[in-house]
């Protein structure tokens, strides 16, 4: 997650935790969690690989970006996703993360997603070793560290779809902020999609401002909507 309020973030810090007792983590400086309450896989599954029509629109050379790194997991339920689609050639994921977690928060983190977890050795080791671009068995990752406002702009490429995963817009609202939305529309290919678990109204306005088509959808768990888009023509 990509913002400190009240300041720009130019060098990445380490997440900083604290746990329920049912092992979801929490974001102390948003009082967020990472994920929903009620079951954080299924809920990737449902709002960023459903809400983008994956694993259908899987192709060779097909470009997932995120913002909001976070515990890895939407990562690992795409390469899931992307081994049983059949493992096309050159599919990449690329994430934007200002507060990277430590291996050891990552893993612990995981222990409550067996499947998940199960897949995740090869990168927590290149994780804990400092690694932020590596190969999962030709599923490409590259996490790029730092406030998102300032990295987004300079990222040189396109995504085919969109996970934006920040925190809370009512906590954290500068990650939502038009500018910053606008970047992620001239940074989507033709055709490209974005899902997100939010319908915050200004979160969806300033999407159709970036270039997108947005529509409202059913929410996971206790979220009644999300939203998704195409962007037009």
């Amino acid at each position: 997650m990509n913002r400190v309020l009240g300041q720009v973030v130019t060098k990445s810090q380490i997440a900083e935790i604290s746990w329920k007792e049912s092992g979801v983590p929490v974001a102390t400086r948003f009082d967020d969690p990472y994920f929903s309450l009620d079951d954080g896989l299924a809920e990737t599954r449902h709002v960023f690989l459903s809400g983008n029509d994956l694993p259908a629109r899987f192709a060779p050379g097909f470009h997932i970006a995120e913002l909001g790194f976070g515990t890895g997991l939407n990562m690992l339920a795409t390469y899931l996703s992307w081994r049983d689609a059949g493992l096309p050639t050159g599919v990449r994921f690329t994430s934007f993360e200002a507060f990277p977690m430590t291996a050891d928060d990552i893993a612990k983190a995981l222990e409550g997603f067996p499947e998940a977890q199960a897949v995740s050795a090869p990168f927590l080791a290149a994780w804990a070793g400092g690694a932020r671009a590596f190969d999962l068995d030709g599923f490409g990752v590259d996490v790029i560290e730092g406030d998102a406002r300032l990295t987004l702009t300079g990222w040189c490429e396109k995504a085919d779809a969109w996970f934006l995963d920040g925190f809370s817009p009512a906590k954290n609202p500068e990650l939502w902020g038009d500018d910053l939305l606008m970047q992620v529309g001239a940074h989507t290919a033709p055709n490209g999609t974005f899902a997100t678990y939010t319908a915050a109204g200004f979160v969806r306005r300033a999407l159709d401002v970036a270039g997108f088509a947005v529509e409202r959808s059913p929410g996971f768990g206790r979220k009644r909507h999300m939203s998704r888009g195409t962007l037009r023509p």
